[in-house]
Order: C-alpha cells, then structure tokens, then sequence
C-alpha cells in the first residue's frame, strides 16, 4: 500500500524554461517553491518568480547544477518536502534520485532503479524485446571494428548503419556510416564522443533507418500499477540529431498505428514497473511502416506542452500527484485528443550555423493572442549566459486541425515573436513552417540539412532600419510635408 506524502514546498533542481514551467504548475497547486541559482544567472527568470532562491555555486555546472550534494543540502535547509529536476542536468541521473530519497525527500520522477535500468541502451533495448516490443536489428557488444564487418555479414545487413552511445542520448556519440571503409574512424569518432559526454565509452550499432520517422509516447503511471498514455508526438524535425519542432499528433500515421503504438509503450511500461511521467520514444520507416523502439526518456520531455494542449491535461501536476501517493485520477478511454499542436524551441544560435548566441536581450516581444502558448525562460533585459543549453523559449500553437496550428504558429513566429541582442533560430523555424513539404508532412530526419541552403534563402532579415523607417514614414504622413517620393 503506499501511503499519501504532502508536498507544501519543492526545490527545483534545474534552470531557465524547465524550471519557469514547474513553477507555474506549483503556483496552481499551492506548492512554494525554492530555486537554485548560479553566479551568472543571479537575475535570471526562474529566481524572480520563486518564492524563495538560494545561490548554488560558480558558472560551470558541475560547481552548480549538477552539484548534487549541495542541492540535497539547500533543499533539507530550506524546509522542502521534495525535489524535481525539469529536463536536462540531474533529471536522468539514478544516483541523484537514489541520493534525495536517502535524504527522506520526494523525488518527482520515476523510481531510480527504472532510471538505471533505461539510462543503459542495451540494457534497455533487452527488455523491450522481452516484453516483445520490436527493436531496430543491431550489435550490442561492439568491442572492435571486425565485430561490425562479422554482424552485417551474418545478418545480411546493408549500408548505412549508426553507431550509438550505450549509456547517453541527445544525439552525442552517433556517428553515421555509409561504407566499409569508414567504419574504423567511425567507431574511434562514437567512442571518443561517448567517453567525453557520459564518461563511458561504450558503443553498440544499429542498421539506419533511411528517412526514419521520431514518434514518441507520453506516458503516465501512478505507485498502484495503473499506466495509461496520452497519445504520441512527431519529433522528426531534428538538427544535429536534436529536435527543434514537435507536433501531435503525428501527421505520419493512421488511427490504427497510432493504437498499436501507443499500447506497445503501455506494456513496455508495465514490464518495467513505471510510474510518474515518462516517453517512450520510436522509430518509424515511412517505407514499411514499421516501428522499432528507441528509448525511454525517465523524465518530463521539452515538448510534453504539445501534449497538454491536445488533451487539457497537466503533465506536471500529475507528476506532483503520482510523488505524493495518489491514483491517476482518469481512466484511458478519458483521455480524447480533440485538437493539433505544434512547438517550436527557440534556441540563442545563429540560425545559419547553429553557433551559440549569448548576450543580453535588449528587446523582446512575446507573441500572443488565440491558440498560442509560451514558456519562457528569459525577459527583456536578461542575460543569456554561454555556459548552459541555448534553450530560451518554448513557442506552442494550437488549431482544430494541423493546417490551423501552422496558420497560428505563422503568426506566433512572424508577427508576434522579437528577438534583439541575441539571435535565435527563429527565422529557420518560420522557413520550417512555411516550407510546402512540412505543410504536406512529407519529411524526415535530414529534412533540415537537406533543404538547409533552401530554407536560409527564405529569410527575411529584420533591422533597426526597417523601425526607423516604418517612424519616419508615420511621421510623414501626419505631418504637413504629406507622403514622400520614398515611401
């Protein structure tokens, strides 16, 4: 039996739009919060709307946000029933979760031993064929480059195959192959990228799914065994193998592959003893229209928003709910998707080159109006510091069909979204958006660097000269000198 914990205040271990968007479920239920902070991000966002916020540590993370005992140490000074970590930094971390339960705190997540358990790819691709959830053909143990040759020719697997980071994701240490030649740099090229990202240099390898598709399942799980899904998401759009724009539901499939989908991440949740929040990630071929199993994401995912506004259900509240000891509150056959939605992740980088863009935003204007949501981690006048993820906003839009949340999403990106000081991907999403193949939803995986000169060429660049302009022209016409030969 488990029994009901109360949380009146929480420690969110996290920064920027993570914590932004944990902060606001809190207000609703009445949760005080604490926020952690860096030296650089002293007047960041996340600090303001906290009712309480604690200086963590130096600029580098691991002197900051990954500073594990320390946050342990904040969250039990300050009186806290329990810790949530967002996304990104200590969210998937087992011996975090481990620690603050030690400590007699609640962990908003899912239990550490599942954490671990998923954390390992391997690991984690042998219990889904367990629980006879299809898997994409590859080795498992790669110790040396012969290994590969031996697999491929005994499997009659074809070129191009991708090695992988066994003990990460977000697109570190895969490295794409296209002939036998290449492979022996391609091995050296993952492990090397593997070590320096999870400190494990341990690789396995895949056959390449041409043009796959990136559908994901939001699924949710309450301490009494009850798991139910909320439907899936498309996060094709991807650069550098990480997403920039996610809808749901997934214009790729049909109602009876969405079913199939959707229980096939049910019984792999239920095979592993999941509760909380949790995606369950696949891989579609457009060809066959077969799926294959990725991941587990052990935590909230940057694009649940999407999910929220389809179903009207409050993924971070659910969470807070499941920690505390209570049932999910809602059957399956409640939960009816009624509406599409799109995000888009506004990120400080060239959106030419994806370099970083750090600085302070010297003028922002957040869109608004019918079917948009915003999550944001920043305000006119912050700083965007250069030593975390580039992430700044979460851009949602919402319509009563897809052709609709890309209307709205057209207006969020080109009227209602400015940016100064630092630049943002922006420009690229609106190509995106406006690109007659995304509107078809006819793309895939490489669609971006596939059509990336195209998609540039699409920019319409906005200057201080086209304000100064729009003013002198304004005053003008009101003034007595009338319209001018220049207007």
């Amino acid at each position: 039996m488990t029994l009901e914990r109360d949380i009146r205040k929480v420690l969110i271990a996290n920064r920027g739009v993570p914590a932004v968007r944990i902060m606001n479920t809190c207000r609703d239920k009445k949760i005080k919060t604490v926020a952690i902070y860096s030296t650089p991000d002293r007047l960041a966002y996340h600090v303001f709307l906290a009712d309480e916020a604690v200086h963590i540590g130096e600029a580098p993370p691991h002197d900051s946000y990954l500073n594990m005992e320390k946050i342990i140490k904040c969250a039990l000074e300050r009186k806290c029933q329990a810790i949530h970590p967002g996304w990104g930094f200590l969210a998937e971390n087992p011996r975090f979760a481990e620690m603050v339960e030690e400590a007699g705190l609640i962990w908003v997540g899912p239990p550490s031993e599942v954490i671990r358990l998923m954390g390992d790819k391997i690991r984690a691709k042998k219990i889904a064929q367990k629980a006879n959830v299809p898997t994409i053909p590859g080795l498992m143990k790669v110790k040396s480059p012969e290994d590969v040759l031996h697999w491929m020719e005994e499997e009659e697997v074809t070129f191009p195959i991708l090695f992988k980071a066994a003990a990460g994701g977000g697109g570190k240490g895969m490295v794409r192959v296209n002939s036998v030649e290449e492979i022996p740099i391609a091995f050296e090229k993952a492990r090397s990228e593997a070590k320096k990202a999870f400190g494990d240099d341990t690789v396995f390898v895949e056959k390449y799914i041409e043009r796959g598709r990136h559908i994901e399942v939001q699924i949710l799980g309450d301490k009494f065994g009850n798991v139910v899904h909320l439907f899936e998401r498309e996060c094709t759009l991807q650069r550098r193998n990480q997403k920039i724009l996610e809808e749901a539901p997934s214009p790729s499939i049909d109602e009876d592959l969405r079913q199939e989908i959707c229980y096939t991440a049910i019984r792999l949740a239920r095979e592993i003893g999941y509760y909380s929040a949790g995606t369950v990630e696949f891989l579609l071929d457009p060809k066959t229209k077969k799926f294959y199993f990725l991941e587990v994401n052990t935590r909230l995912q940057v694009e649940h928003g999407v999910t929220e506004l389809i179903t009207g259900v409050d993924i971070v509240g659910l969470m807070f709910d499941i920690a505390q000891g209570k049932k999910i509150p809602f059957k399956q056959e409640d939960i009816y998707p009624n509406r599409h939605a799109i995000e888009v992740r506004i990120n400080a980088e060239d959106p030419k080159t994806f370099n970083p863009s750090f600085g302070t935003i010297t003028r922002l204007e957040i869109p608004q109006g019918p079917g948009i949501r915003v999550s944001s981690g920043v305000y006119e006048g912050a700083d965007v510091p250069p030593y975390y993820d580039s992430l700044i906003m979460l851009v949602m839009s919402a319509g009563a069909d897809r052709a609709e949340a890309i209307r709205v999403m057209d207006r969020a990106l080109s009227r209602g979204l400015r940016v100064e000081g630092v630049k943002t991907i922006a420009p690229l999403l609106l190509s995106i958006i406006r690109h007659p193949d995304f509107i078809a939803g006819n793309f895939s995986t490489r669609f971006i660097e596939e059509h990336l000169p195209e998609l540039i060429s699409a920019f319409r660049e906005k200057t201080a000269d086209d304000e100064v302009l729009k003013i002198a022209q304004y005053v003008a016409e009101i003034s007595a000198l009338g319209p001018q030969p220049w207007m």
